[in-house]
């Protein structure tokens, strides 16, 4: 049983150093990129809280995005490329 605690620790440690070596990476990061990567970690820590409380026009966005999607609309190669460009990917 010590064994395992011992395994859970380490891994425990090393989870929380790797967060904090991606969050001193993300401090060099564009103004933009940091934007979204702040965003993206209130969502994951609202999950954790319970269900995510979005207003009209982000669930409006959300329906479009799913209708989108069921009709087969999907962004093109060159809006994918954009995008990237635009957040350093």
């Amino acid at each position: 049983m010590a064994r395992i605690r011992a395994a859970t620790c380490y891994i425990w440690v090393m989870t929380k150093e790797q967060i904090a070596a991606v969050f001193d990476r993300a401090r060099t990061w564009p103004h933009e990129r940091q934007e979204l990567a702040a965003e993206l970690l209130i969502l994951l820590e609202a999950q954790e809280k319970g269900p995510i409380h979005v207003s009209d026009d982000e669930l409006k966005a959300i329906r479009e995005g799913n209708a989108q999607a069921e009709r087969g609309e999907f962004a093109s190669d060159e809006e994918m490329a954009a995008l990237y460009k635009r957040y350093g990917q």
